[in-house]
């Protein structure tokens, strides 16, 4: 892996990281104003830069082990509009020379908002800029809607900027009060990358947004987050239905998932993949035959997709100790690309 110094023939004036994220709970909720459980993963974003002459910005990134030329005032294409749509809403002026390394998988673990808060805490610490660790969150929420065309809710920036590995993060998107809380009693977490890359997620993502918005609209309600029973919802057209039953039923499992220990966490993880997939229709069959074998393993309380779907990672709960076990289990039968990205390979038993 060539260096910041071995790319761009000096050292970095400033190196920050940001982790990766899963959701253990709380699904297309965050863009209507409802309830997440994240909490960060080992993996992390390294992003180190330096300011440079001239007109253009030189983005090297080591994982598609090329360099891209922006100049200034453009956002430029592939990796390049999520830091150069950092440094516009952080107002920095001039040209920078910007690396970037990583380890978060792509794909329902929140690769991108890591690469925009560690841009932002680059872009923080060397222009001495006044921003909190929650401003930070909103202005790469912003990237996401301006430079990158995603409608993104709020959760994953948050838990990037906020969250930590030891602990879940409670997250109320509407009014940003949160607080950290221990995992699950008796539970262990386990990732898995499904090794199917995410189909249509940019543009499925903001078909579901819109839905659930017109659902809103339809109800006289601000966000489906003001709806607590699925029983309001029987006037909506049958999609809009399903879309806003999945929002409000798993709103009330976030809530129910509080002080639940593994045995009924788990339950309410398999409730909210199950919700997905019919409701939401954001699941694909590979994904759902990696949560059908992780709910089926004696060790699992319970399992789901996480991100945005249509690919990508799933979580799972397991028992203390044995998420390698089922890593290596579950793995071995589903086969494919498939792999472990949670504990780390190297840390399970």
């Amino acid at each position: 892996m060539p260096s910041f110094e071995e790319v761009f023939g000096r050292p970095p004036e400033v190196t920050a990281r940001a982790p990766g994220r899963v959701n253990l709970l709380g699904e297309h909720t965050d863009y209507q104003g409802g309830f997440v459980l994240p909490s960060a993963i080992p993996q992390q974003t390294t992003v180190a830069l330096a300011r440079r002459e001239g007109e253009t910005h030189r983005l090297y990134s080591d994982n598609f082990g090329r360099m891209l030329e922006v100049p200034l005032g453009e956002k430029g294409t592939e990796f390049a509009p999520y830091v150069t749509g950092c440094v516009s809403v952080a107002g920095v002026q001039g040209a920078l020379d910007v690396w970037i390394t990583s380890d978060v998988p792509s794909g329902g673990l929140s690769s991108s908002a890591a690469l925009e808060i560690a841009t932002l805490r680059a872009l923080r610490e060397r222009y001495d800029l006044s921003l909190t660790d929650v401003d930070l969150a909103l202005l790469g929420q912003r990237v996401e809607h301006e430079f990158v065309g995603v409608m993104s809710g709020i959760m994953d920036q948050m838990a990037s900027s906020l969250a930590d590995e030891g602990h879940m993060l409670f997250l109320d998107t509407r009014t940003l009060e949160r607080r950290k809380l221990p995992l699950p009693a008796g539970g262990e977490v386990l990732v898995l990358d499904s090794g199917v890359p995410r189909r249509l997620a940019e543009s499925g993502y903001n078909e579901r947004r819109a839905q659930v918005e017109e659902a809103s609209r339809l109800l006289g309600v601000r966000e489906l987050r003001d709806v607590t029973d699925v029983g309001a919802l029987t006037g909506l057209p049958g999609l809009l239905l399903r879309r806003a039953r999945h929002v409000v039923s798993e709103n009330a499992r976030v809530l129910r998932a509080l002080n639940a220990p593994a045995p009924e966490f788990g339950e309410l993880m398999n409730a909210s993949h199950a919700s997905l997939r019919s409701d939401y229709e954001v699941t694909v069959p590979e994904v759902d035959r990696l949560v059908a074998l992780l709910q089926a393993h004696p060790a699992t309380y319970g399992a789901r997709m996480t991100g945005a779907g249509f690919g990508g990672a799933v979580v799972a709960l397991t028992q203390v100790g044995r998420a390698g076990d089922v890593a290596r289990d579950v793995l071995a039968e589903y086969g494919g690309e498939g792999r472990q990205v949670v504990p780390r390979p190297q840390e399970s038993s």
